[in-house]
């Protein structure tokens, strides 16, 4: 190669070189006396860094403070399978995960053997103590994300009225879904730097808004009665062998529930591993035909319209009545009865006779009047309508058989809350489960007061009619095994056959007993439905028994003399006056 030759390829070198550090020297004049505006934006857009502060929901508790929902925080466990397969410790790992988390070990292996994920979760939502156990093992390359999630420490216990939210901490079902606005609180964000390692730079905070913790509610339910009813429903399942069962108590002249529950039921910690027919509420959730319990709605609007008296008699044609060309029946034959033994003996001739005297329209006056083909307004979801069709739907027979309770579909609450408004001097309440909400500090949000939704009958009729319902009780009557001893029950027994295409279903039914007590000054309602009962069927036999059970431990707890004049307080209140009384206080304000 020749002198020359090496020179210029030396120059095109030189030159090439100047041409980079001219570039780098313009590049570099740019970034110090040029327009920086742009590139900050870029930076900063690279280093800006927004993290949302989560919060918790809201706790759930009955009317004496104990917790049913509560926030806990627990563990996901996680792991890298592309660093395990890498290092030959994926079986090693997966065998013990599998035994610790009580896993498929097949499962856990296949998620494992994804050599193209770093990412991959084990179990979510695991335990303190569990995950204790994975982290004394120092497994490699498995670690650990704490997460907030819901707790239901009574399992089963009120489950379909405190309800669920879902693994988004979305309520689902129950007041959790009800009440969801209240609970679930507003996260908060901060707004920040990182630097070039990713770590956020305190000092560069630009926002900051702190979370707002999700408020308390507060339920109408007593733990306590709560059991009782659970308690009672599942004897009966296994007495009876019935497919279902449900229950609710009411404070007559507030619309309170203290207890709700329906069988079956499911567990709240598990609830994605339940069906629908579990979840459903069947006290609000379920239509039926009432049977005779309806009677007590149709005789008390027939007394209140003056059509009848308790003393007017009828002819109940020993137990077999043709009207209209088609037979009507008793289930024990009667001969003339007063309308007051109409209503003890449950005739079912009688009642479609006092209807016919009432007349169509009167009648469906009633049934609307008492609050029946239209929800309650309980504050929980999933309630039914019910059905009661219009007077221009009805057939010639209809009167009749409505009378009796067929031809008309009721929820449970709805039937309790028209015998509740018989023994409130007329008033239908409104039924509540939620009595309060307050913030996390006691501030109050929400307080629930007792509201009057109508008066289908007035109150004299009301008193006249819950004395004819405590016949009902007594010898003779149609539900003497709801008696409670110590206390006069009024009430009503229901039987009715489960419809089925083109009629009646042979040897299905719906049993039941609605009362209150005491008779004398009614403080509780009480209702319990028993789907399809094997055995005796009838309301008397199955559903009354259940009603005394329940009855005679509420009233024991509660504190509910026989004449029933120490009104219901709230537990709350009970205690400020106890407290005021012992510091020489009148506790009157108080209660």
């Amino acid at each position: 190669m020749t002198e020359r030759g090496q020179i210029g390829r030396l120059g095109a070198l030189a030159f090439g070189l100047a041409l980079v550090f001219a570039g780098l020297g313009v590049r570099l004049a740019l970034l110090h006396l040029g327009p920086q505006e742009p590139l900050r934006r870029r930076i900063a857009a690279t280093r800006r860094h927004e993290q949302p502060i989560l919060v918790g929901r809201g706790r759930i508790l009955d009317r004496s403070r104990h917790i049913l929902a509560m926030d806990l925080t627990v563990n996901d466990v996680c792991a890298d399978p592309q660093a395990l397969l890498r290092d030959g410790y994926a079986r090693f790992v997966g065998l013990h995960l599998a035994r610790l988390l009580d896993l498929d070990p097949a499962w856990v292996m296949a998620g494992l053997n994804q050599p193209e994920r770093q990412f991959f979760y084990v179990e979510r939502r695991v335990r303190d103590d569990i995950a204790e156990e994975v982290r004394r093992l120092r497994l490699p390359h498995v670690w650990f994300r704490p997460v907030s999630a819901r707790y239901y420490p009574h399992e089963h216990l009120m489950a379909h009225v405190v309800g669920f939210s879902n693994h988004e901490g979305v309520g689902s079902a129950g007041a959790e879904q009800r009440m969801d606005r209240y609970l679930r609180g507003r996260p908060g964000v901060r707004i920040s730097e990182r630097d070039g390692r990713g770590v956020e730079l305190p000092s560069r905070r630009s926002l900051e808004i702190a979370p707002q913790e999700g408020a308390n509610v507060y339920l109408t339910l007593d733990i306590h009665v709560q059991q009782m009813v659970e308690r009672a429903l599942d004897e009966a399942l296994e007495r009876t062998r019935a497919v279902g069962a449900w229950a609710a108590v009411q404070e007559v002249r507030t619309g309170r529930i203290l207890a709700m529950a329906s069988r079956p039921a499911f567990d709240l910690n598990r609830f994605n591993e339940s069906d629908p027919e579990e979840r459903r509420n069947r006290v609000i959730g379920t239509v039926f035909e009432p049977g005779s319990t309806f009677k007590a709605a149709v005789i008390a609007a027939a007394l209140d319209l003056g059509v009848v008296t308790p003393e007017q008699t009828f002819d109940c044609e020993s137990g077999l009545w043709m009207h209209r060309g088609r037979p009507l029946r008793d289930y024990s034959p009667h001969g003339v009865l007063t309308v007051a033994d109409i209503l003890q003996k449950s005739s079912n001739i009688g009642a479609a006779k006092i209807a016919l005297e009432m007349g169509e329209e009167r009648l469906e006056r009633a049934v609307r009047a008492f609050g029946f083909g239209r929800p309650s307004g309980i504050d929980l979801p999933g309630e039914e309508a019910g059905i009661a069709h219009p007077r221009r739907n009805w057939s010639a027979l209809s009167i009749s058989r409505i009378a009796m309770g067929h031809e008309i579909g009721v929820t449970a609450l709805q039937i309790l809350n028209a015998v509740c408004a018989i023994a409130n001097d007329g008033f239908l309440m409104q039924p509540s489960v939620v009595a309060r909400v307050e913030t996390p500090r006691g501030q109050p949000l929400y307080v629930h007061e007792p509201s009057v939704i109508g008066r289908p009958i007035r109150a004299p009729t009301a008193r006249r009619m819950v004395e004819l319902m405590a016949r009902v009780t007594e010898p003779g009557g149609t539900g003497r095994r709801a008696a409670v001893e110590g206390y006069r029950v009024a009430g009503k027994t229901g039987t009715a056959q489960k419809p089925s295409r083109g009629g009646y279903a042979a040897g299905l039914n719906v049993a039941s007993f609605v009362g209150v007590l005491p008779a004398e000054r009614p403080v509780l309602g009480i209702i319990v439905v028993i789907d399809e009962p094997r055995g005796e069927r009838t309301g008397g036999a199955v559903a009354a028994p259940v009603f005394r059970e329940i009855a005679a431990e509420a009233v024991r707890y509660l504190g509910i003399p026989p004449s029933g004049e120490v009104e219901l307080i709230d537990p709350a209140a009970r205690a400020r006056a106890r407290r005021e009384t012992e510091a020489g206080r009148d506790p009157g304000d108080a209660l």
